[in-house]
C-alpha cells in the first residue's frame, strides 16, 4: 500500500526536504496573513482619508462660486470611497477564507472609469470627443465583462457539484475478489 501524500508537491520533494518545504510554507502563509492585515489597515485608513477629502469637497463647493464644479469634485471623491470599500469587501471575504473573484475587480474598474467620466467636465484641460467616446466605450465594456462574470457565478453555483466516482464493490465491501476466493 502506497503512502498517504497530502500534495502532489511533496511526491516530487525528497524525504529530506519535506521539513524544511513545510517550514517555508507556513512562513509564507504567515507572511501572507500579515499582508493581508496591513491592507485592511491601509483601505480602512483610506476611508477616513476620502471621507476627510470627500468633506473638504464639500466646503469647499459651499464657498465657492460654482456649486456645480464642487459637487461633481465631490462625486469623485464618493468614486474613490465606493472604489474603496469594494476592495474591503473583498477582503473581509478572502479573511474569511472566501476565494477572491474576477467580478470585485472589474466592480472597481467600473467605478474608477465612471470617476473619470464624472470628473471630466471639471477637468483644466477637456478631452477630445474620440477620447472620450474611448472612456465611455471602455466602460460600456467593463459593464458587459461585469455581466458575464456575473452570469457565470450563477452558472457555476447552480449546477449540482460533480459527484465523486462510485467505489468498486470491492472498495465497498461488496462482491469479493474470485481469484482469491473470498
Amino acid at each position: 500500500m502506497e503512502p498517504k501524500v497530502d500534495t502532489i508537491n511533496e511526491i516530487r520533494l525528497p524525504e529530506g526536504l519535506r521539513p524544511f518545504n513545510n517550514a517555508v510554507l507556513d512562513a509564507m502563509s504567515w507572511l501572507n496573513g500579515v499582508a493581508h492585515l496591513v491592507l485592511g489597515l491601509a483601505l480602512g485608513a483610506a476611508v477616513l482619508l476620502f471621507t476627510w477629502l470627500f468633506i473638504q469637497d464639500i466646503m469647499t463647493a459651499l464657498g465657492a462660486d460654482n456649486l456645480a464644479q464642487g459637487f461633481l469634485h465631490g462625486l469623485g471623491t464618493l468614486m474613490l470611497l465606493w472604489t474603496v470599500s469594494a476592495l474591503i469587501t473583498a477582503e473581509i471575504r478572502y479573511m474569511r477564507g472566501h476565494q477572491l473573484t474576477v467580478d470585485t475587480f472589474v466592480e472597481v474598474a467600473i467605478v474608477v472609469l465612471v470617476r473619470k467620466l464624472i470628473t471630466m467636465p471639471v477637468q483644466s484641460t477637456l478631452p477630445s470627443p474620440q477620447e472620450f467616446l474611448l472612456w465611455v466605450a471602455a466602460a460600456l465594456l467593463l459593464g458587459l465583462m461585469y455581466l458575464v462574470v456575473r452570469y457565470a457565478q450563477t452558472i457555476s453555483i447552480d449546477e449540482p457539484a460533480a459527484q465523486p466516482p462510485a467505489a468498486s464493490l470491492a472498495e465497498r465491501g461488496g462482491l469479493g475478489d474470485r481469484r482469491s476466493g473470498r
